[in-house]
């Protein structure tokens, strides 16, 4: 719309900033290449209400850019492959700020963000991501669309944040941090059983992990008490499980701190 002010990821020669320009009220366009920029700058191809910002995405602050953008961030991104982990991470770190992002990205990657549980496609970037937004596939993309011609398949999606954006940190009543330390350790081990990975994974401090049998026990307590089996697999949870885990574990760290 032309009151939308967006973020754009990636301007290379322009070919989408031109038409996003042309509809937008401003675009604020993130290029690392100095090359790029200075050749934009020197050619004078961009329209008065585009910005060029020399800058590594990956290290960007997002509050700074969403305060230069004047609220919850639009995003487009066409980007290297080769960041689009990184970059998809970098996006859940900063769910709170951002209304939607539209990403181009290779075709395994989106299958991963889309995936279900119980396929092998489905891990950690897609629980993470599924907590704070819904993934929309707009088109695929064959290799013959692009010059130079990639090896793969593309597809371009829509990450909604809005819902969760929205949300005020009260309402999500979870510690995202221990969540996310959850979910890394189950799927770093994604063959074992939920309760072996977590007993693991020091969730209730450092007395309580040095007594094996202590610790297996609170586990499984928590597990359980998360209306979940202690021969799950991360594969077949949901990311409300997950979530709930987590609830749990924190308020079982309590009641084990104070019985000490």
């Amino acid at each position: 719309r032309n009151t939308d002010v967006v973020m754009e990821v990636g301007v290379g020669l322009g070919a989408l900033t031109l038409p996003l320009a042309s509809i937008a009220q401003h675009v604020y366009g993130y290029e690392i290449d100095s090359g790029i920029i200075r050749f934009h700058e020197e050619e004078g191809d961009l329209p008065d209400n585009v910005t060029l910002i020399h800058q590594d995405i990956l290290t960007a602050d997002f509050q700074q850019i969403a305060k230069l953008c004047g609220g919850s961030l639009k995003i487009l991104a066409n980007l290297p492959y080769s960041i689009s982990n990184p970059f998809i991470f970098k996006l859940i770190e900063n769910a709170s700020l951002i209304s939607t992002a539209t990403i181009m990205l290779q075709k395994e990657v989106a299958d991963r963000l889309m995936a279900s549980p119980k396929t092998k496609d489905y891990g950690v970037p897609t629980v993470l991501l599924a907590s704070c937004a819904s993934v929309h596939k707009l088109m695929t993309l064959k290799p013959g669309e692009f010059h130079p011609r990639p090896k793969v398949d593309s597809v371009v999606v829509r990450i909604d944040f809005s819902e969760f954006s929205k949300q005020s940190v009260e309402e999500r009543n979870y510690d995202y941090n221990l969540f996310r330390k959850i979910v890394r350790a189950t799927f770093n081990q994604r063959r074992k059983t939920i309760l072996n990975t977590l007993s693991g994974a020091g969730l209730f401090g450092d007395s309580i992990a040095q007594d094996k049998v202590a610790n297996k026990k609170i586990t499984q307590q928590t597990i359980e008490q998360a209306n979940l089996k202690p021969t799950d697999r991360p594969e077949t949870l949901m990311f409300t499980d997950f979530i709930n885990l987590a609830i749990q574990v924190a308020h079982n760290k309590v009641k084990t701190v104070h019985s000490i």
